[in-house]
């Protein structure tokens, strides 16, 4: 049997699907070994908390239309909120958005 250029053109493109795949599942696996790790730390972290009596609120002190408009991932309507409640500039509503977010978990 004679090798021709699409014959040659077809294994080449299965061996690189087949590498593709091996490192698309490499990278998988270590994502689902970080994503469980973070899991262990926060559940130690909630039983510390709890332990110690305390609560963590990352919405603690943040107006409840803020607070709305960040669990739907509405971030410059929160920030519209913000202002609206709060004589600050673009910028402060800005920043003060993000840190909900931050403190949320929200990227």
């Amino acid at each position: 049997m004679q090798m021709t250029p699409e014959i040659v053109l077809a294994i080449f493109a299965i061996a690189l699907v087949l590498v593709l795949a091996r490192a698309v599942q490499f990278r998988l696996d270590g994502f689902a070994t970080r994503v469980a790790t973070l899991s262990r730390i926060e559940a130690k972290l909630d039983l510390l908390l709890k332990q110690a009596g305390l609560e963590y609120d990352p919405y603690k002190d943040a107006p409840a239309s803020v607070v709305e408009a960040v669990r739907r991932g509405r971030k410059i309507e929160a920030i519209k909120c913000y202002r609206k409640l709060n004589p600050v500039s673009l910028k402060e509503a800005k920043e003060y958005v993000e840190g909900v977010q931050r403190r949320a978990g929200i990227v």
